[in-house]
């Protein structure tokens, strides 16, 4: 049957109702993330009132019902009838994409919010949606349903505020779940409430009477402190720099505290928005950190052996650093945002920030000294950790061309398709190899006790037996070396001993990831395998339970009936077809994925239970141990 393709056949989607048909370009998805992008998109207009200096207070309230409400105390959106459009300012702005007062340059200089798609995206993808504005002794409202007006913009009555206030309901036939998170809006906000030095961003639950109050007058000093609590600092406080062009209207600040760790922690952002990808403001910050750290060195004659010169990497080791710079027309790399491309930033960070790191050092000499000689430290190690890989690598331990001779590999060679299990102990081992399928599952068993690589240089993890057949099994290299596209699984397994000793090993083989494969973990690679506590019999059936609770109950349901219960204490003591029917089957087994929806918390948890400050750890754990819950 021929079917005609003409002008007939292209759909305009007008006005919102492409928002709502494709809300993936918008938004980034349907899932929990673009479920939080809603309010992300309100809360940035309430940003831009802020960076303009007209509004210090911002409310995000969960409310009851699934609504969401956001209010500050701005200027309020303008409520006159707009000339080409003939409706109210409110409404042009609610219901028309790239529509609002960032694209003058004027009303706003410097805005977080760049397409003008934000709160008309919200409007188009909520259930229902209202708007108040608090603007010359009126309150003012107007109500949508869908992104469609069901009321005209009306005074509702008087007040002395001024603001915008703004509540909606997502639509729950557009996301696959309309249940905020407390938690991921915390991080969000904790985040925006550091960049902006004096704002106060409350978030009420509700539902769960919950409230975390954010307000840093140290800005981006206190994000540091906070981001070094658990860790021991070579500076007693954060450096801070700030910078600006007048002519390029840029502003910019760095604040830099340097830890005896050894992973480099640099966030930067530019006008609010985390640009997880870097970009010309970090890559002059690292030129000039670089520059400066080695001139000083070679200035004072610090280092001995003229053939080890730090590099990049070698200055940057436990570094932890916040970089902000807000600019009048940034231009990103992509649709998400993650990468600054404006080429004239390099140069203004670079020059500022190397003029000013030269006169601390010279200004604080017994600081300056610590920085460099931490940084020759670490060049000696990386080239400790250059000899370690060579001889690795004679030894078939990094060639890309061998693997480990305890690896049962699977016959798949698409990586998309398969998946490699971190076995706890050989006795295991050897029943996962038994009971697996071998075209697309592999098992690596593990021996040993894995060294804390939170403690660990580089150098020290390249010559630990333990961990180099991981490292060669998954095939991706390790730190900045490690390259996600040469993945040889898709799913990266970890399956341990439910008991103490096998959450521990986990542990340690999830600080691995996070330090020196942290895009596995970003890109949710990682998962946890969940074997049984039991086995029940009743007669001739048989039933696998997971946790004391669970078991309690069958016991209460069955009370008179005589029941056979075997408490499998290690993964060693199921053959290999219980193994498979438990943990290994991926139509039956459980399996918990490892994602990672806050790098700066996920970094501090891995400081406070894997670092070297137990007073911290111990802290914790007395105040949290009453919301152990011991079936988990």
């Amino acid at each position: 049957m021929e079917r005609k393709y003409n002008a007939k056949t292209i759909k305009v989607l007008k006005g919102l109702a492409a928002v709502r048909k494709r809300p993936a370009m918008y938004i980034g998805g349907t899932s929990e993330r673009g479920l939080h992008h809603l309010v992300y998109e309100v809360v940035d207009n309430s940003i831009d009132e802020a960076m303009s200096g007209y509004c210090d207070e911002i409310f995000i309230i969960l409310n009851e019902d699934g609504s969401v409400t956001v209010k500050d105390n701005g200027r309020g959106i303008p409520v006159d009838i707009h000339k080409e459009m003939k409706v109210s300012a409110v409404q042009v702005v609610m219901t028309k994409l790239h529509a609002g007062g960032k694209f003058d340059n004027k009303t706003y200089k410097i805005s977080g919010g760049l397409h003008g798609v934000g709160v008309s995206v919200v409007n188009a993808l909520a259930k229902t949606l209202e708007v108040k504005v608090f603007l010359d002794g009126k309150i003012h409202s107007q109500k949508f349903e869908k992104g469609f007006p069901q009321t005209d913009l009306e005074v509702i009555g008087n007040t002395e505020k001024h603001g915008t206030e703004i509540t909606f309901t997502p639509d729950e036939s557009i996301f696959e779940t309309t249940d905020f998170n407390f938690d991921t809006l915390s991080s969000r906000l904790r985040e925006l409430a550091f960049l902006n030095k004096g704002l106060k961003i409350i978030l009420i639950d509700k539902a769960e009477d919950k409230k975390h109050d954010f307000k840093y007058s140290g800005g981006i000093n206190s994000f540091v402190k906070y981001l070094n609590k658990n860790k021991t600092n070579l500076l007693r406080k954060p450096t801070y720099i700030k910078g600006k062009d007048d002519e390029e209207n840029v502003e910019f600040e760095v604040s830099i505290q340097y830890n005896d760790g050894y992973q480099a922690n640099i966030y930067s952002f530019a006008n609010n928005i985390n640009t997880i990808e870097g970009g010309t403001h970090l890559s002059g910050f690292k030129a000039a950190l670089t520059r400066s750290v080695n001139g000083y060195i070679k200035d004072h004659n610090l280092l001995k052996n003229k053939k080890i010169n730090p590099t990049g990497r070698d200055v940057r080791e436990g570094i932890t650093a916040v970089i902000s710079v807000k600019l009048p027309e940034p231009q990103f790399e992509g649709q998400t945002k993650t990468k600054l491309q404006n080429s004239n930033i390099k140069g203004i960070i670079s020059s500022t920030v190397y003029e000013k790191l030269n006169i601390f050092f010279e200004e604080n000499p017994k600081q300056a000294k610590k920085i460099a000689n931490k940084a020759i430290v670490g060049a000696r190690s990386r080239e400790a950790a250059k000899k370690a890989k060579e001889l690795t690598r004679r030894k078939s331990v990094l060639e890309s061309g061998s693997l480990p001779g305890k690896l049962a590999d699977c016959s798949i060679q698409d990586p998309a398709q398969t998946e490699i299990f971190l076995v706890e102990g050989d006795s295991a081992g050897g029943s996962a190899k038994m009971g697996r399928d071998r075209t697309f599952q592999a098992i690596l068993p593990l021996w040993g006790k894995l060294i804390n690589t939170e403690k660990a240089r580089i150098d020290k993890i390249l010559d630990n037996d333990k961990l180099q057949p991981i490292v060669l099994a998954i095939g991706a290299g390790i730190g900045e070396e490690f390259d996600i596209e040469k993945l040889r699984y898709q799913k990266i397994i970890i399956m341990t001993d439910a008991d103490v000793d096998g959450k521990h090993i986990a542990t340690l083989l999830l600080t691995f990831f996070f330090r020196y494969m942290k895009p596995l973990v970003e890109a949710g690679n990682i998962f946890l395998a969940r074997p049984p506590l039991f086995k029940i019999k009743k007669g001739r059936t048989e039933q696998y339970v997971y946790s004391d609770k669970e078991k309690n109950k069958i016991l209460n349901e069955n009370n008179e009936a005589k029941l056979n219960i075997q408490r499998y204490k290690g993964l060693g003591e199921m053959n290999p077809d219980q193994l498979w029917e438990t943990t290994l089957n991926p139509e039956k087994r459980i399996l918990t994925k490892v994602n990672m929806n806050d790098a700066v918390e996920a970094d501090r948890m891995f400081t406070l239970w894997m670092g070297s400050k137990v007073s911290p750890r111990r802290q914790y754990i007395k105040s949290h141990a009453k919301y152990v819950d011991v079936d988990v």
